[in-house]
Formats: C-alpha cells, sequence, structure tokens
C-alpha cells in the first residue's frame, strides 16, 4: 500500500490517493490541516486533473501522510508522475 499525495493551497485542501495494486482505494479529500482515515477513501472518486503541478510525493502509509501533514512545513510540489494520470 501507498500512498500520492496532492496539495491545493488555493483551497486549503490535501488530496491522497490510495495506491494498491490488486483493490484501488481511490480518492480522500480533506481539509489541509486534517488527518486522513481509510473512511476517507471512495473509489469513485478522483482528485482534480488542476492539480496536476500539486503532487507533493509519495507515501508508505496514511500515518506517514498524516505526519507530514501535522509538520505544516512549507510544501515542495511537482508535476504528477506520469504513471499516475
Amino acid at each position: 500500500m501507498g500512498f500520492g499525495l496532492w496539495i491545493d493551497p488555493e483551497n486549503g485542501l490535501a488530496w491522497a490517493q490510495g495506491t494498491h495494486e490488486y483493490r484501488p482505494m481511490g480518492a480522500a479529500v480533506i481539509s489541509s490541516t486534517d488527518q486522513f482515515r481509510h473512511r476517507d477513501f471512495r473509489q469513485a472518486r478522483r482528485r482534480p486533473r488542476a492539480l496536476q503541478d500539486s503532487f507533493a510525493g509519495f507515501f508508505g502509509s496514511l500515518e506517514e501522510v498524516n505526519a507530514r501533514l501535522r509538520r505544516g512545513a512549507k510544501w515542495k510540489v511537482r508535476t504528477t508522475p506520469a504513471h499516475l494520470l
């Protein structure tokens, strides 16, 4: 299991997408000051294409994503890797 994370600073949101191989989790969206939970994910939900250049990175677990969100430091974002498009 892994998670891709996108930051939408304009709207104060964080988007995560579960990258499980055989059972996709879908995506979740929360306030960038909140914490993700497994129940936030919906298979039918997709992150907005407008966040193409807002990719914040890959994380091995939700706890890693949440720990990074708790730090509240400035995000260094980049273009979404091609395999996640």
